[in-house]
């Protein structure tokens, strides 16, 4: 009476009271795919952080009555398209309202890529099923392994696209969020996805099955526990910031009739800012670095040295004895000796053509500046600045924390610039500051994030924003920083403890696939 009385009461009764009744396999495509767009709740700006927990859960129970690996496939597939189609729509504003491309283009690119991406989960579902396995214990922890290695192949085939990997659902305010310095945010899916099984299991069959809610309070106390673990300590006295957000339209970036305000902007925001560290976001100045007016780079570089510190500035930097080479580079000018970073991890189609005998006709659609950059060493090491030695990545590189701990432990804290004018007024800089609060969390670092439009913010090395300017403001952000030393587990190990058990559940899960295919001879 109590069980039945408890399931009644459950934000989705119809689905976890009882689920004989989701026999229609359209009307379960159109349900994964509506729970698919309802955990966009649980990423920025909604923070809805338990959200993807009962989506995922609903999902899993839907998978675990069926029998059907092609069946699961599509439920998987399902869900993938609903939370792609509804969390990544930015991607449409960037092609379509910055990059020229027609609109019925658009809506096709955005279509496909999200087919692609939603490929992932369905193929996750599918050796869920084929591994036939009867224990829930082991099926839930199968189904969380399938998922990450799904998640992590997403992110790493054709240079990757990670972005809303669920992990990232639970920076900073979930309990979860507590095993980011220990597992990144590949462990956080694991055990998301496990919660979610467990709480199915728990649900269907009652609420007296307390050998699945025991777990599900471990991981979950675990995770407040962490929380309260110091793994980092500070170093040093905290440094005055100015992160600069100079608001430039996107459409107007690159047209030569607005470069002098460009640079007015940016040298009025550095001359008005007594900090130590000042940073410009991405290509702030659009010239390439040897067409700078020496005067205008050795003016801001005394004020820096005026102020006893450093200005970063972002330019796209041309080499080669033809400059036929170009990078997108952030410069530092003041007290300490000049120093550069390139950017390393670059955005197809973005910044670089993949396969361009293939997809060559894409630069004549999008109308991008610099769309084919080269690409600088993953062994770049941080710059000494200010009295800090800061890891520098720039925009899309901080979506990739296996990339960025290899600044770390040696770097004291992050800096990350970046242009999100690319996705206008979508929630996409949203998404992009949650995964900034993610690599602050990972790292035990503060992170700081200078952006043309937003969003600006100072993040703490517990991934909590401290300060933020409002989007589309210009706007300097002034504030303290503190610096960090140490490592977490997370930037000893990276993602090798996580991928190892899932990789081992994997073969746990193949092994039971080929006894039951034995039996069945």
């Amino acid at each position: 009476m109590v069980s039945g009385n408890f399931r009644r009461l459950t934000i989705f009764p119809i689905f976890i009271a009882n689920w004989t009744r989701l026999k229609n396999p359209l009307l379960q495509l159109i349900i994964v795919f509506l729970l698919g767009m309802l955990t966009v709740l649980g990423f920025a700006p909604f923070y809805l952080f338990p959200v993807p927990v009962i989506t995922v859960a609903v999902l899993l129970g839907l998978c675990h009555k069926s029998q059907s690996p092609l069946k699961n496939a599509a439920l998987g597939f399902g869900f993938g398209m609903g939370l792609f189609s509804a969390g990544v729509t930015w991607i449409y504003v960037s092609l379509h309202d910055f990059g020229a491309m027609p609109m019925p283009i658009a809506v096709v690119a955005l279509i496909v890529l999200c087919a692609y991406l939603s490929l992932f989960p369905a193929l996750g579902f599918w050796l869920l099923t084929r591994s036939r396995l009867t224990s829930p214990f082991l099926w839930a922890s199968l189904a969380a392994a399938l998922w990450v290695l799904s998640e992590w192949l997403r992110g790493t085939l054709f240079t990757g696209f990670p972005w809303l990997a669920l992990g990232y659902s639970q920076a900073p305010l979930s309990p979860l969020a507590g095993f980011a310095p220990v597992f990144g945010v590949y462990g956080i899916s694991f055990l998301l996805i496990f919660s979610a099984a467990l709480l199915f299991f728990w649900l269907d069959q009652g609420i007296k099955k307390w050998r699945y809610a025991l777990p599900l309070l471990l991981i979950w106390c675990g995770g407040y526990g962490l929380q309260l673990i110091d793994w980092v300590k500070p170093e040093g006295e905290p440094v005055s910031v100015s992160l600069l957000q100079g608001n430039i339209p996107q459409d107007m970036k690159w047209r030569e009739d607005h470069l002098e305000s460009t640079m007015q902007t940016y040298a009025k925001l550095i001359v008005e800012s007594d900090s130590r560290l000042i940073v410009t976001p991405e290509i702030s100045i659009p010239l390439f670095s040897d067409t700078v007016p020496p005067r205008y780079l050795s003016y801001l570089a005394e004020h820096a040295r005026n102020n006893n510190g450093d200005v970063l500035i972002g330019l796209a930097e041309r080499t080669g004895r033809e400059g036929n080479e170009y990078y997108n580079t952030m410069f530092s000018f003041g007290t300490a000796p000049e120093q550069s970073y390139r950017k390393h991890h670059l955005v197809p189609f973005g910044e670089y053509i993949p396969f361009k005998p293939l997809f060559g006709w894409v630069i004549q659609v999008l109308q991008i500046p610099l769309s084919d950059f080269s690409r600088g060493g993953l062994d770049q090491q941080p710059m000494n600045l200010a009295g800090q030695r800061v890891a520098i990545n720039i925009c899309y590189e901080d979506v990739f924390g296996e990339e960025i701990i290899y600044q770390l432990p040696q770097a004291t804290m992050l800096v990350n610039v970046s242009n999100d004018a690319w996705f206008g007024r979508s929630i996409g800089p949203q998404q992009h500051l949650q995964i900034s609060q993610m690599r602050a969390l990972e790292t035990g670092r503060y992170m700081l994030r200078a952006t043309n439009t937003g969003v600006t913010a100072i993040i703490d090395e517990r991934g909590r924003v401290l300060q933020t300017i409002e989007i589309f403001t210009t706007a300097a952000l002034h504030g303290l920083a503190q610096g960090f030393t140490g490592a977490t587990p997370y930037v000893r190990m990276g993602n090798y403890p996580v991928l190892g058990l899932a990789g081992l559940l994997l073969c746990i899960g193949l092994l039971s696939a080929f006894r039951a295919a034995w039996k069945t001879r």
